[in-house]
């Protein structure tokens, strides 16, 4: 007899929720938009233990599927704010999303901390120009 009382009460709820999930689902996202940062982007120059050296390391290839390469290391990326998350499935790293499409990862390395600048590269009909 008492559980009789509970199946409306019951059914309330369950279509309670489901509403509130279909309305989660259809409103808009209040997220931030994140800038289109894809592309490839050549090392400009690098900072090590206070001194600026030009740099001709490999470039950093951001790829539209959500992966990266970088002198070997390849993984995924993801955009949050003004840092892009690289990681694959031991490492992490932060770079810092800079004005003038400027990426710059900074890390510990043998010679202690490291920064490195890279600069976004258009390829336009076999040149390579920056943005």
């Amino acid at each position: 007899m008492r559980l009789v009382r509970w199946i409306p009460s019951v059914r309330r709820f369950a279509t309670a929720i489901s509403c509130a999930g279909v309305f989660l689902a259809v409103s808009p996202s209040a997220k931030a938009q994140t800038p289109e940062v894809s592309g490839s982007y050549q090392c400009t120059q690098a900072k090590v233990k206070g001194k600026v050296y030009t740099c001709n390391a490999a470039p950093l290839i951001l790829k539209n599927d959500g992966h990266f390469e970088l002198r070997g290391w390849e993984g995924t990326y993801l955009v949050e704010g003004q840092w892009v998350q690289l990681s694959d499935s031991l490492t992490k790293a932060r770079a810092k999303i800079e004005p003038g499409h400027r990426i710059v990862l900074r890390y510990y390395g043998k010679h202690g901390w490291a920064e490195m600048t890279y600069e976004r590269r258009l390829a336009e009909l076999g040149k390579t120009s920056l943005i």
